[in-house]
């Protein structure tokens, strides 16, 4: 587990799936495919760029936690699994190693499986620099996607807190541009601050320039400071009110 990300992640706890043992979902059939694919990566690493892709035909497939079939709010069953499998390589291979493999299996990996990679970086130790470089190249890739699911997992990783300042609104922009729930996004309640409300209402008034609809969400930082300038018209969602979150104290 990445012990930099402590309590600073924030977001829904179902979003990363990081602590989720998929054991404890499956039933006994899948439970021991799963145990043979954790026997087999432990023995043979190099074996994952196969069993990987496999995961899902071998162990399960279907909604985690969260209940998303489209993996968009949290894990799915079958990233669930590949996370643990990238869980037991974290255990056998070294850093430098581990962080070329979880590369490889991002790179050729399709949707789904970089999916599962994003949400996997949460169970990395990333206190080590290559795996820690590795996770922020993934994250940078993600968010450059237009793929929903991609930046949503992206943003609910638990080495988001890897990130910059500006490198971590931007990811909170990208949320904001893809219409995926900021309620995701890791660290949102500790790492909000007045240049991201700045960003939020630029966001904002820009899409009241372009006649389209301001999301919401933009209230879920902007209610927290007050001085920064929102949206001057309504916003999706209304006339229902925005979630509210507790105010943000003073900076120094």
């Amino acid at each position: 587990m990445n012990s930099d990300s402590g309590d600073s992640r924030g977001g829904d706890d179902r979003a990363d799936g990081a602590a989720v043992d998929p054991a404890e979902l499956l039933e006994p059939g899948p439970r021991a495919a799963l145990t043979e694919l954790r026997a087999e990566v432990g023995e043979r690493p190099g074996r994952v760029a196969v069993l990987f892709p496999a995961a899902a035909r071998r162990v399960a497939r279907g909604p985690g936690p969260s209940g998303d079939p489209s993996g968009t709010e949290g894990p799915t069953l079958e990233d669930l699994v590949r996370m643990d499998l990238l869980g037991v390589l974290s255990k056998v291979l070294p850093p430098g190693d581990l962080a070329r493999e979880v590369d490889d299996l991002y790179e050729y990996g399709d949707a789904d499986e970089r999916r599962a990679v994003l949400h996997g970086l949460g169970c990395l130790d990333t206190g080590a620099p290559e795996v820690a470089a590795t996770a922020r190249r993934l994250l940078s890739d993600a968010v450059r996607t237009n793929d929903t699911r991609l930046v949503a997992a992206a943003a609910a990783s638990r080495a988001q807190s890897l990130l910059d300042d500006h490198s971590w609104r931007q990811t909170v922009l990208k949320c904001l541009f893809t219409g995926v729930p900021l309620r995701l996004v890791a660290g949102l309640e500790e790492r909000a601050d007045t240049e991201l409300a700045r960003m939020c209402a630029d966001f904002a008034r820009e899409r009241e320039r372009a006649g389209r609809a301001v999301p919401a969400d933009v209230h879920r930082v902007l209610e927290r400071f007050p001085g920064v300038p929102g949206p001057a018209g309504p916003t999706e969602g209304s006339p229902v009110s925005p979630p509210r979150l507790p105010p943000r104290p003073p900076e120094a």
